[in-house]
């Protein structure tokens, strides 16, 4: 691999020398590192002998290198010439301060070849003077030597004035040593700013991904426009999922990979350029190609990223969940795709089939059926479910089974919490007070979810409709009357996590962001394991608006855009309203249940009552009749219930009739009611 430009601005303007002794070691041999090191002293001590009249002492004897002959061989130098475009002379100023390095007497050959006591280490006036083939322009800033940083000058100086540049003293960089004594290593300046990425087992990713790899790993080797530089971008999926095709695609080429983030990318001009030049040298030397996520980077990361990577020489891959706004030319973009019904059941049954968890197929089915879950978090899963099942039974079975179910949901999780609020399903169908026809619909919603492996898959629905597979549901009344208790009830029938979302966070007043989050918020939701509750849906989903300004023409694509991911949404979305009416009618008809929840009346609020006053409770005198002649729904019984309790509890007596009462002041004022007294006749 070879950087775009490496050998510009390579002039041959420079100092005769003598001809080459030339490259072999002992007649018929392969010369090795410490032939090739022998032979570029012997040009140093030729050059002493030259300056001085006699015959060097040093020069009779063979290179006493610390690497003793036979010694390495020279396919990391060869490597090192080929990959950075150096001259025969560049080469040999590499092999100058490497024998510094290794030999022992290459201190006092340089000295003498120098005429100077004090300048006991390898210069570039040096190199010009007893080296073959000598030019100027190997010294420029601009030649590999320099640009590469494989030789640095003097004690570190950045940049030495001209009057120094041919006496100060070289070194050889201590990563380009180590390459050449093939011992490879990630340069310790780059530690923290990149780190190495696996690359994914053989046959561990599904057949997608594979495509996705080999036609990323295509934009990195196919010729192109020499100034076009190898830069590829992968979108879509989670971060996990891009690094795995990303390295899967690096290792098709032969390279490892190695990933940063936009963050770590430097701000300051020079430092990045030293984090560039660096890492491409890296690159190279190893040979590797860098993943850059961009993650949500703010505006000075983006724009100090784009500097990055509009020097980009070597094989990158820019990294985010939705593709790149700019100019810059790609070779080639690709996007994780989505896994279809038959890649997740191959993925389910491959990870916990090699973790020794065979499912049967119903249940592969029932899994597939409820989670989308990408290739490493279900071999995540896999790994959790094999060592609970070794903590709770060496059967596999139907243990496995649910340990399975519940790892799903553990991962599913992932990634929700932060867009709403997870509720753990408590209620059972006993805590529903509610009419036959509302109890009907709601089983049957459930009965939709459940089914869905049969009816989709084995009835052949999903090819034949194939979208607008998702259940949705409306669950329309006043507050108080249910609506959240039901979609707690069917959570905990369907064995899922409810998720409440809190519309104060998905609505925002900037163009664009609504939808951002809606999309957020549904994406995470297909990784399965959820049902999504929009309480008090008709705030952002109301009717759409005769555009009059622009205001209303962006408050109408929001629910376009809402109604679109209602259609193509694979799981169990419950909305709730207090007014059905605001609702926009082309909503209502993609919707595929639509569920009224009435005020409840006298003889369902004292079944209300006698549900939530506990077994355990020290009741005295409490007649459920009579508390059923208060006119409020089921949420404001729950308070008053809960307030009279504490009230008892805080006299230290018996729960009674007065305590209900002053509980039931305190709500009706909350509630800005009266309490009339044909509510509490016969209380007391």
């Amino acid at each position: 691999m070879k950087p775009t430009g490496a050998g510009e601005d390579m002039g041959a303007y420079g100092t005769p020398g003598e001809p080459d002794e030339g490259t072999g070691g002992a007649q018929g041999g392969t010369p090795t590192l410490t032939d090739e090191l022998g032979r570029v002293l012997a040009r140093v001590d030729a050059h002493a002998a030259r300056s001085t009249g006699t015959r060097g002492p040093t020069r009779a004897g063979p290179a006493e290198a610390v690497v003793h002959s036979p010694g390495p061989g020279t396919a990391p130098l060869d490597a090192l010439v080929a990959c950075f475009d150096l001259t025969p002379f560049e080469r040999d100023v590499v092999l100058l301060t490497a024998a510094h390095e290794l030999d022992p007497t290459t201190a006092a050959r340089c000295a003498a070849a120098c005429g100077d006591p004090g300048r006991a280490y390898p210069t570039f006036s040096l190199a010009l003077a007893a080296l073959a083939d000598p030019h100027w322009s190997a010294l420029t800033p601009v030649a590999p030597l320099r640009r590469w940083r494989i030789v640095e000058l003097g004690d570190g100086e950045p940049r030495p004035t001209t009057s120094r540049l041919t006496t100060s003293r070289l070194r050889l960089d201590e990563r380009v040593l180590h390459f050449l004594l093939g011992s490879p290593y990630l340069d310790a300046r780059l530690h923290g700013q990149v780190r190495r990425v696996p690359a994914p087992g053989p046959g561990t990713l599904p057949r997608s991904y594979d495509l996705a790899a080999d036609r990323l790993a295509a934009g990195w080797t196919t010729a192109a426009d020499p100034g076009t530089p190898p830069l590829t971008e992968v979108t879509g999926g989670d971060a996990r999922s891009r690094a795995d095709i990303a390295a899967a695609a690096a290792a098709r080429c032969g390279l490892g990979l190695y990933a940063t983030s936009a963050e770590d990318v430097p701000a300051d001009p020079a430092e990045r350029d030293r984090f560039a030049r660096l890492w491409q040298r890296e690159a190279i030397l190893l040979p590797a190609a860098l993943l850059v996520e961009t993650g949500d980077a703010d505006r000075d990361q983006r724009a100090a990223t784009e500097a990055f990577l509009a020097r980009a020489a070597v094989p990158v891959a820019v990294s985010g969940e939705d593709p790149s706004r700019t100019d810059r030319t790609y070779r080639t973009r690709v996007s994780v795709p989505h896994l279809d019904d038959e890649e997740q059941f191959e993925l389910w049954a491959g990870e916990f089939g090699t973790a020794g968890l065979p499912l049967t197929d119903t249940e592969l089915h029932s899994l597939v059926a409820q989670f989308r879950l990408p290739p490493h978090v279900v071999r995540s899963a896999a790994a959790t479910v094999r060592r609970n099942l070794r903590d709770e039974t060496d059967e596999p079975g139907p243990v496995a089974a649910d340990l399975a179910w519940r790892a799903g949901l553990e991962e599913a999780r992932i990634g929700m919490d932060a867009l709403g609020r997870r509720v753990e399903p408590r209620a059972g169908w006993d805590d529903l007070v509610l009419h036959e026809r509302q109890t009907t619909v709601l089983r049957e919603i459930v009965a939709h979810v459940r089914q869905r492996p049969t009816v989709h898959r084995e009835w052949g629905f999903a090819a034949a409709l194939r979208h607008g597979l998702g259940v949705t549901a409306l669950f329309a009344g006043g507050s108080g009357t249910g609506k959240t208790l039901a979609a707690e009830v069917m959570a905990k029938e369907l064995g899922l996590d409810l998720f409440v979302i809190d519309l104060s966070q998905v609505v925002s007043k900037y163009i664009g962001e609504t939808e951002k989050n809606l999309r957020q918020v549904f994406d995470a939701a297909e990784r399965g394991g959820a049902l999504l509750l929009f309480d008090e849906a008709d705030a952002l989903f109301g009717k759409r608006s005769e555009v009059k300004d622009s205001h209303d023409r962006y408050a109408n694509l929001e629910v376009s855009y809402l109604l679109m991911r209602m259609e193509a949404y694979r799981g169990l979305a419950v909305l709730t309203t207090n007014m059905k009416q605001a609702l926009d009618t082309a909503f209502l008809r993609r919707i595929r249940f639509v569920v009224d929840f009435p005020f409840p009346a006298e003889h369902e609020r004292a079944e209300i009552w006698r549900r939530v006053l506990p077994p355990q409770a020290p009741l005295e005198d409490i007649d459920t009749r009579l508390l059923a002649q208060l006119t409020v729904a089921g949420g404001s019984i729950r308070n008053i219930a809960l307030s009279g309790a504490f009230l008892a509890a805080e006299e230290g007596g018996r729960l009674g009739m007065r305590h209900m009462l002053a509980a039931a002041r305190t709500e009706y004022r909350k509630l800005e009611r009266p309490l009339t007294p044909a509510e509490v006749r016969g209380w007391l």
